[in-house]
């Protein structure tokens, strides 16, 4: 089943919801895959990142937030989690990870229990060379403003709620990814 395909069987039934799904996923992956075509040296699995990047947020329908047309009733936080579940469930382990380990910068299991996150405890941080790039790229979208590409000094700005440690370890994707931009 093509990545379209599997979104559409979750999301049939909020044409508004899955539009704007289907558009945040493809700038994710336009920009992962762009980056992936100008950094041949990192040698990521440029299928599994385009795969990926699609379904990342396929959780978000299960959450309660009804400015981007999500009708769930689950905390936005909890959509990783959600979409990873979905996703073992087709199958699709690593693309689960994906899904679970995007938030911000990635959330410890030192976060979750300082911040009281409503997550089972555990490590939700991306690890594979992929999984940062999506994250990464995934930074540089909301889906409140998809017509918007936030620049890396925007987006280091707008993590800055996630604390020092997601700032930094964001400017370290980007020398990584995109030191050109720097």
């Amino acid at each position: 089943m093509s990545t379209t395909e599997i979104i559409h069987k979750y999301y049939h039934d909020n044409p508004p919801l899955e539009a704007l799904l289907l558009q945040h996923s493809r700038q994710v992956a336009e920009r992962a895959l762009t980056i992936a075509k100008q950094q041949p040296g990192l040698d990521v699995d440029v299928d599994f990142v385009a795969e990926a990047a699609m379904l990342h947020d396929i959780g978000i329908y299960l959450t309660d937030a009804p400015g981007i047309h999500c009708h769930g009733t689950a905390p936005y936080l909890l959509h990783g989690y959600l979409g990873a579940q979905l996703m073992r469930r087709e199958g699709l382990e690593r693309v689960a990870r994906v899904c679970e380990r995007h938030t911000g910068t990635g959330l410890t299991a030192q976060q979750i229990q300082l911040q009281q996150l409503p997550l089972p405890a555990g490590q939700y941080v991306p690890v594979t060379l992929e999984e940062q790039l999506i994250c990464y790229a995934d930074k540089f979208y909301s889906k409140s403003h998809p017509e918007r590409t936030r620049t890396i000094a925007q987006t280091a700005r707008s993590l800055e709620k996630f604390g020092e440690e997601g700032v930094k370890k964001f400017m370290e994707w980007a020398a990584l990814f995109e030191p050109q931009a720097l």
